[in-house]
Parts: C-alpha cells; structure tokens; sequence
C-alpha cells in the first residue's frame, strides 16, 4: 500500500523547504511546547524524563551548534502525588504538557492527564482532562491549582496556545488561539488522532472556563464545545499540533505528525507488531500554511520517514522567525537519539 495521504490543496505560496542537514540537540525530554516572552527567552515545557513526566525549561542564545542553552528551570510544576490521584489516569505516566504561553508577565501552561496502552483506544495516548497553570516568576514556581483539573475535558484536550510573537505582541485581535486534537469519537489524543478543533478566550479571561468559544464554522464562534468543528483533518494521521504565526510572510505555520508501519499503515506510538516495547516505526511529517489560525490549510512539504526512528511534534518558535520570513529553524521530539530539544534550520522558498 502507499502512503497516507492528507486532502489539502499544494500551497500556492510556499514552493519547497530545504532542510539543513545538521541538527542540533539540547536538554531532555519531549514535547517541548514554547513561547517567546518580554525577556527575549524562549520557555518550554517538556515530559517524561527520570523522576518527572512534566518539567519546565528555559532556551537563551541563538540556535547554533555552541550558542543555545536549554536549562531546566522546574523539574516537577505539577507534584507527582498529585497527578497519580487524578482519576482515570496512567498509574506512573500520567502528565503531558501541551501548551505554553507568555502574557504581560505571566506564564500559562496547559497541562493534560493522560492515559495510554488501553485497546480500545487502539493504544493511542489519550487525553482525559486538562487544565491551566500559572507561573508569575518565569516559570520557578508554578500555581498548579490556577483552574480546576478538569477545566477542558472530552475532545477538548491537550490544547496548544498559538503563537503570535514576543509576549504575543503580533496577535491580530484580543483573542487567544488554541488547538486541540481529538477522534471522530469526541476523545482527545495525542498521536493518530482525526482532526484539530480551535478555541479562543479574550487574553484577560484565559482562567475563565464560561469565557472560551470554539469555531464552528464559516467565522463562527460558540460557547458549547459540542457545537465545535474541525479546522483541520486527516484521519488517523493528526497529531498534537503547534501553530505559529511567520509575519514575514503573512501566514500561520503547523507541522503534522503521525506515526506508520513501514508499510504505511498508521499505527500509533504504542501499538503494533512491537506493542508497548519498541517505537522505532516512521513517522510522516507534512507542513501546512494558512491566513488564520482556523485555515484554510494548503500543504507545501511531506517527509513519509520523518526522524531517525520516527520524529514528533514539530514546532517553529517565534524568536527564530527571520523578518522576512524565509528562514526558520524547527525544533521537535523523537525516539532514542532525538528524544530532546531538538533542532534543524530550514528555508523556504516562494513561488
């Protein structure tokens, strides 16, 4: 059989990418989403290291072989007595960080409960609830009790904050963006999932569950998260997405992630003929780019055997953006060697 292949248009803006062949590797951990705040530093979160399954992270300098430093800020925001009496939850791996976001000094950061190895979730990671925390000292201590734990639930898991720049100064409106992805079947994932939905809330109203809306469709908006409709799709094949806006060419960028057999079957991180052991099977990388952050969606790079043993949840952070746009460096997880902040330039070239 071949590969998945997403429905989306080739984008009519971006004619190819060309990837640095060096990648640069920091830190420990996965996942690492991050924003840029008002000290010019980078903060990010990370998971799943000995002793934590959610730590927090800082990155100065520039991303060169010897210039950048990933230092670990908070080994454990989130105390592990307290996520092992979160209910239906993994018994030890039971956290996930899924966004970060700076605003006029304060730190958020969605944290998820997770849960994985279930069959009839087709072993994929699940998300069962999520909420916020805060940080007002750059992420040093941590306000694990900012929302309650179930402040999002269902579908509405694993939200990642869309980025608009330093101390998110290039926001269009008084709104913040996030993503979340989620099965046909109204469950949050983090691998192989069906679709991404959008929520927004005004910047000062973040805390304030009441105040979220979720796009519908055709610009609409609507308070009920089951009224929500996807803003991107690809069946099976969608990830725990990250969004960020690149002003120097007037567009939203997001990289997907899911994970195959190497026949191009999707088969998510812990399933397969390797059931719990190993996840060596490929990953597809396929980036896309838009007008807004709800799409629409046109694709302009696909990597069928992404990572040295199957790469994960790309991001582009802000700081690293050129003025024109034309240049950006991609950090993103992976199995064994890339399990860490990891690193790769990339430039774009338009038609």
């Amino acid at each position: 059989m071949g590969f998945p292949k997403p429905n989306y248009m080739r984008s009519k803006l971006i004619k190819r990418v060309i990837f640095d062949k060096y990648r640069l590797h920091k830190g420990n951990g996965d996942m690492w989403p991050n924003t840029w705040a008002d000290d010019d530093v980078i903060y990010t979160g990370s998971g799943d290291i000995p002793g934590s399954v959610l730590n927090f992270w800082r990155v100065t300098g520039e991303p060169a072989f010897y210039g950048l430093e990933v230092t670990m800020i908070n080994k454990t925001p989130v105390d592990k007595d307290f996520a092992g009496k979160l209910p239906d939850t993994h018994a030890w791996n039971n956290l996930k960080p899924a966004g970060v976001i700076f605003l006029d000094g304060r730190l958020y950061m969605t944290v998820s409960s997770m849960n994985y190895g279930e069959q009839e979730h087709y072993y994929r990671q699940r998300y069962p609830n999520c909420w916020i925390i805060t940080s007002d000292d750059y992420g040093v201590t941590w306000d694990k009790s900012a929302t309650p734990y179930d402040f999002f639930s269902g579908a509405l898991c694993g939200p990642a904050f869309v980025q608009h720049g330093k101390n998110n100064a290039g926001t269009p409106d008084d709104y913040i963006y996030a993503c979340f992805p989620c099965g046909y079947n109204g469950v949050a994932y983090w691998e192989n999932a069906d679709c991404l939905l959008m929520g927004r809330v005004l910047s000062d109203k973040i805390l304030e569950r009441g105040e979220w809306e979720f796009f519908t469709e055709d610009n609409n908006w609507d308070k009920d998260g089951k009224n929500a409709k996807p803003i991107f799709e690809y069946a099976n094949m969608t990830g725990q997405n990250f969004i960020q806006y690149n002003a120097g060419i007037c567009r939203y960028i997001m990289g997907n992630y899911s994970f195959m057999s190497e026949e191009g079957e999707p088969r998510p991180y812990h399933a397969g003929e390797f059931l719990g052991t190993n996840t060596k099977y490929p990953s597809q990388l396929t980036l896309y780019e838009a007008p807004n952050p709800w799409g629409p969606w046109a694709i302009f790079h696909t990597d069928n055997n992404w990572g040295m043993y199957g790469g994960y949840q790309p991001s582009f952070p802000a700081k690293w953006i050129s003025v024109d746009g034309l240049t950006m460096h991609m950090v993103s997880s992976g199995s064994f060697d890339d399990y860490n902040f990891t690193v790769q330039k990339l430039t774009l070239e338009l038609f």
